[in-house]
């Protein structure tokens, strides 16, 4: 005979420092990146431009959006609408911001680079919230959406850095008038600047959207059967 349900015991709450974790890990990995040599650097290496702009959006920023998740802070549910509205306002600033004219701008003036940090933090942190936001019971062409929203992402960071990895020269003048790593040309450091976000940049929001659409496809799967 089974337990009434009264006398089942509930689940034991996770711990408090295991909920905030991932948001604490989110901000010291932020400390570092712009606290760090990172910001010199990247005056004066497309390379090392990279590393920062990859650890906002591809590491930071999920990280952010699981703590606001597990705490509580994040409304789970909502409109797929959100989550694609988000890619692709994300599309719109990683691309223009590697335009060359903004590009070179931000890395040589602290004011430009400021900005271009925090827009990139923002658009990261909007989609990754709305797209955790779909693990809520809802519905699920609203999880299909989140999926679809990282995966869409994955495909133009994979696409941007083939383009900088493949360009036969220079895409920007920073590669000539700043200096870069003194064992790279420019030409060369904006080849490691593109593998870098190929395979950081791509396989991080294709692992996010994976893993979205793996529980998109249990839920699927248990409708089903229902």
């Amino acid at each position: 005979m089974g337990l009434p349900v009264s006398a089942v015991p509930a689940p034991a709450p996770e711990a408090g420092w295991r909920r905030h974790a991932p948001f604490g890990l989110g901000l010291l990995l932020l400390a570092l990146l712009w606290g760090g040599p990172l910001p010199a650097r990247a005056e004066t290496s497309f390379a090392a431009h990279m590393v920062m702009h990859m650890g906002v959006v591809a590491f930071a920023a999920p990280l952010l959006a699981l703590g606001l998740s597990r705490s509580g802070l994040l409304r789970r549910g909502g409109s797929g609408r959100f989550v694609l509205l988000a890619a692709l306002a994300e599309f719109l600033l990683i691309w223009g911001w590697h335009a060359p004219a903004l590009h070179d701008a931000a890395r040589q003036r602290l004011a430009l680079l400021v900005l271009e940090q925090g827009s990139f933090l923002l658009a990261g942190l909007l989609l990754w919230t709305t797209a955790l936001g779909t693990l809520g019971p809802h519905r699920l062409a609203t999880r299909t959406a989140g999926a679809a929203g990282l995966l869409v992402t994955s495909m133009h960071m994979t696409l941007l850095g083939a383009l900088l990895l493949l360009a036969p020269r220079p895409l920007y003048e920073c590669g000539d008038i700043c200096s870069p790593f003194s064992t790279l040309t420019p030409l060369e450091d904006q080849q490691l600047g593109g593998t870098i976000m190929l395979i950081v940049g791509g396989s991080t929001y294709l692992a996010g959207g994976i893993a979205l659409l793996a529980g998109v496809l249990r839920l699927d799967a248990s409708e089903a059967r229902a």
